[in-house]
């Protein structure tokens, strides 16, 4: 009976992160308030990370043209067998880089704080509300910018808005998508580059997690693991193709409908 319902409480927090990973309403803070609510409290963070890993195979499936197109640009220039159609994908790729140096900046700050604070549900409240109020002010930005004519500032400033993200309640793709809009990017370039600049940042979290993998295994059955995450990925891919479609209406501040009550109710009923 308690294997049953280990497999449960994995598969419900698999479809929670699937669900929350992508659309802008944090992964992460409702990924802690339902281990509260399930009393799920085997899952340690290397858990989460896992979660994450299986919506980042999702992102790979999603975005895979463009990925390879970058792979097979990276691969060109080595080579030195650039063309003409390569300049875009290669820009792409350092500004990834740039906005991942920045998030990495924040990161280690971040790490100087108290670990307890990123389970405390009133923070996570609290930060609902913050990402409502930032999506709300992503209706107001409808840039046009392409990669080629986005600058490393920008970029930089998007990686610093990812590294914000990193608090729970705070969503990574409700900051990173709207911290690019405000910088001047077309809509549907803005969640790409967001859903791209996941990538390094969960095989960041991944690596820096490692630490807990030992215990993760000895305290939940593989079989709950690997249940939950294909609950992650199958139902992360389906968010990330419903989002674009967002994005590209300029409707991300619907979820502040949700995300600023939830907020609210968050911060008095729970702790």
């Amino acid at each position: 009976m308690e294997f049953l319902q280990e497999i449960i409480q994995s598969v419900i927090l698999g479809i929670i992160q699937g669900i929350t990973e992508f659309l802008p309403v944090s992964s992460s803070g409702h990924l802690e308030i339902a281990k509260i609510w399930l009393g799920f409290t085997e899952a340690n963070t290397f858990y989460s990370i896992l979660l994450h890993a299986a919506t980042l195979v999702a992102v790979f499936i999603a975005f895979r043209k463009r990925i390879g197109a970058i792979i097979v640009s990276l691969a060109r220039f080595v080579t030195r067998k650039t063309e003409q159609d390569d300049k875009v994908n290669l820009k792409l790729f350092l500004l990834l880089c740039s906005a991942t140096a920045a998030t990495a900046c924040v990161f280690l700050g971040m790490k100087f704080l108290d670990e307890s604070l990123f389970h405390n549900p009133k923070l996570i409240g609290s930060c609902f509300i913050i990402t409502g109020g930032i999506l709300i002010v992503s209706r107001f930005f409808n840039g046009t910018t392409q990669y080629p004519h986005f600058g490393f500032l920008r970029s930089l400033a998007v990686g610093l808005a990812q590294g914000i993200g990193i608090l729970p309640g705070i969503s990574r793709s409700g900051i990173t998508i709207t911290g690019a809009l405000s910088m001047g990017m077309s809509r549907e370039l803005a969640g790409e580059f967001s859903f791209l600049l996941s990538i390094p940042a969960i095989l960041g979290a991944i690596v820096a997690d490692l630490k807990d993998a030992t215990a993760l295994f000895e305290q939940v059955s593989i079989v709950s693991i690997i249940l939950g995450m294909a609950a992650a990925f199958v139902v992360g891919l389906v968010s990330i193709l419903f989002l674009m479609k967002l994005i590209k209406r300029g409707q991300l501040f619907f979820f502040s409908l949700y995300l600023i009550p939830a907020g609210i109710l968050t911060i008095i009923f729970i702790s």
